[in-house]
This record gives structure tokens, sequence and C-alpha cells, in this order.
């Protein structure tokens, strides 16, 4: 099992009326992405052949974030096709669901610039995560 993703807030993230700005929640859903994948693939993983791209995100905002808050996000994947998979997250403040979004990521190969099969190992790593949900 791999624990949650403890999110940081920054001065940076924090808008005028004093709660996290909105975009800010897609670069922790990413840095959330890089949190499992690094625990999931254990090694150093080749990102520019057995990458990945984002297709789309989904965010539902059900309650604002402020400066003082200590979230943490939990990833799951809801799907795994051959070239593409869907992530789930879920933004908690002490045990309490704020946010919760979605992404669909692509295998990617960088040097050909063209959508690949999902890496076998990868896969293999996502089913792991699958099942443990």
């Amino acid at each position: 099992m791999i624990l949650p993703f403890k999110v940081q807030i920054r001065f940076a993230d924090v808008d005028v009326m004093g709660h996290v700005n909105n975009a800010i929640y897609l670069n922790f859903f990413e840095n959330t992405r890089m949190h499992y994948f690094k625990q999931m693939l254990n090694r150093n993983w080749n990102w520019n052949e057995d990458g990945i791209i984002l297709l789309r995100n989904e965010v539902d905002y059900l309650r604002p974030v402020l400066m003082a808050d200590e979230p943490e996000i939990t990833m799951n994947v809801e799907k795994i096709g051959n070239k593409s998979f869907v992530l789930s997250y879920e933004l908690k403040v002490n045990q309490e669901l704020y946010c919760k979004g979605q992404s669909i990521l692509v295998g990617y190969n960088n040097n050909i610039q063209a959508s690949i099969l999902i890496p076998e190992e990868m896969r293999k790593a996502l089913e792991k995560l699958s099942s443990e949900q």
C-alpha cells in the first residue's frame, strides 16, 4: 500500500480570497502521480521512451482548502486500457473529502512523438494498485 501524498501549501498557492486557487489542484494531482509512480515503478524510469501524456483532467471542488490546512491525496486506478488509463484522486483534510478528480493518461514515447501501448511494467504496477483498492 502506498501512503497518501502529503501536500505542502505554499503562500503562492493561495488567492486573494484566502483559499488555494483552483488551478493549483492540477499541480497537486501531478505531484501525487509522481509520488505514486516513484513507489510503483521503484527504479529510474525512462520517461522519454516509456512515458505518459495527459489527455484530460476533471476536478470537483467540494470545499475550499486554506493556507493552514494539511491536505493528503490518495490516487486510485479506475480503468486500464491498451494505451490509456484513468486515475482518480481524493484530497482530504483531517479525513474529510475536500476535492476529487480524475485524469486520463496515454502511454507516450517522447522520442518518436507517438502514443504507445502502456509499458508492461507500468501496466503490472497499475493493476497491483487497482487490486489494493
